[in-house]
């Protein structure tokens, strides 16, 4: 064996550990069931998403899509050490509403709780750097592989006409005048789409 192909053998031992650690990790949350919110956390979180993307005449809004379930995984797995900020901010905003309207974010009005989102989208308070990484996972969560969680049964990827991934594309796919056919299979395989 020469230098080179000691040097080869190394490098790919060393990228498929690093490769296969953080993916098998992944893996095994991305399937568990929700565990990191507890009832009334997690009842907070959807009034919270439900006024973020709302179910509508265009589809299903996030909470209908799951995108709750996958915040909770990525909470209890690839996210874990952010779960306390997480849930210290779900309470600083039900906190919030109950100091501005006098109840729970749960208990408020679509319209009264799109009000306090607005306040929070504008970066005008304290809880606003929340309401940007609850808005962040909730895109992931609607938009993202439902195979995590969320984007049950593809809604999100109808929303914006994602057909999903593709191991191939045959020419009559590639033209600009067609509607592409939704693949409707998760990258993990078709068990995965909720």
């Amino acid at each position: 064996m020469s230098d080179n192909d000691s040097r080869d053998f190394s490098r790919r031992a060393l990228l498929q550990s690093a490769a296969f650690v953080p993916i098998a990790a992944l893996v095994a949350s991305a399937q568990a069931p929700p565990s990191t919110l507890n009832g009334a956390q997690m009842k907070t979180l959807e009034a919270f998403l439900d006024r973020l993307i709302p179910t509508d005449e265009l589809g299903p809004g996030a909470v209908e899509s799951g995108a709750q379930i996958y915040i909770d995984r990525a909470l209890a797995g690839p996210n874990a050490a952010e779960k306390e900020s997480f849930v210290r901010g779900l309470e600083a905003v039900d906190n919030l509403a109950r100091r501005v309207h006098g109840a729970p974010l749960v208990e408020l009005s679509a319209e009264k709780r799109d009000e306090l989102l607005t306040e929070l989208a504008a970066g005008n308070l304290p809880e606003s750097q929340f309401f940007n990484r609850a808005r962040r996972l909730t895109l992931e969560g609607m938009f993202g592989d439902p195979y995590y969680g969320g984007n049950k049964h593809f809604a999100g990827w109808d929303l914006i006409r994602y057909p999903g991934p593709r191991p191939a594309v045959a020419p009559e796919d590639q033209k600009m005048n067609i509607a592409i056919k939704p693949y409707r299979i998760s990258a993990w395989g078709n068990r995965y789409g909720h």
